[in-house]
């Protein structure tokens, strides 16, 4: 496996890299955000080890720089912030992972062999279609009816969930986990009231056909328009 290092620390990224070494895997260390971003351009890792404040260019712009190129390599952001809000920025920026510190090096390890057992994105299909809508998630791009729609993130992370679960019933549940990244229920309206927003969008106020559906006592389905 070989290894990106992104990290201002010396001292833990002499942990990581010695670790690592110690297991067979091929490790290059950056210590800045740009340095990183130039690396992870240059050459192709199997995973990359990013921390969120970095100098030069901090973690979250290192990653969406590199998505925004088409760079694919996995991505565990090690950091010390820890708040939900934190993981969830992490993970929209194009992140695959998040480990707080401090952490165990085992972990990491596992986490790092995981990420790197995955099959590479471009084996997997990037534009998904239904009806006259049309997502790209590369290129984070929604067409209806042959026309853009403007989605914020959190709406393009819940309409790529319904997307790539087509014809499949998703509970709340399962969207508060997938697109929220939260394992347990907020006890607000978070997700009915983007379900909404996004039914709105997608059906430019009811000029279209609906495209999500209510399965009343079990979430939602993303399918073809009633007949």
């Amino acid at each position: 496996m070989k290894v990106l290092i992104v990290e201002d620390d010396s001292e833990t990224a002499a942990y990581i890299a010695r670790g690592l070494h110690e297991h067979g895997h091929v490790t290059d260390h950056m210590r800045d955000g740009k340095d990183g971003l130039i690396a992870a351009m240059d050459a192709t890792y199997d995973v990359l080890v990013v921390d969120r404040m970095l100098p030069g260019l901090d973690g979250l712009g290192l990653v969406r720089a590199l998505r925004g190129a088409g760079v694919r390599s996995p991505v565990l952001f090690l950091t010390a912030l820890r708040g939900v809000g934190d993981r969830i920025d992490g993970l929209e920026a194009g992140g695959d992972d998040y480990l707080i510190k401090p952490f165990a090096f085992a972990e990491l390890l596992a986490r790092l062999n995981a990420l790197a057992r995955r099959p590479p994105l471009s084996a997997a299909p990037t534009i998904f279609r239904i009806a006259d809508l049309q997502v790209d998630v590369l290129k984070r791009a929604v067409t209806r009816n042959g026309e853009r729609v403007e989605m914020q993130p959190r709406e393009f992370g819940l309409l790529e969930f319904l997307i790539r679960n087509a014809d499949r019933v998703v509970t709340r549940t399962m969207l508060l986990e997938g697109v929220w990244d939260f394992h347990f229920d907020p006890k607000t309206n978070i997700v009915e009231t983007h379900i909404s927003r996004l039914r709105a969008k997608l059906s430019r106020n009811g000029l279209l056909p609906e495209l999500i559906h209510t399965v009343r006592g079990h979430g939602y389905i993303l399918r073809l328009p009633d007949a």
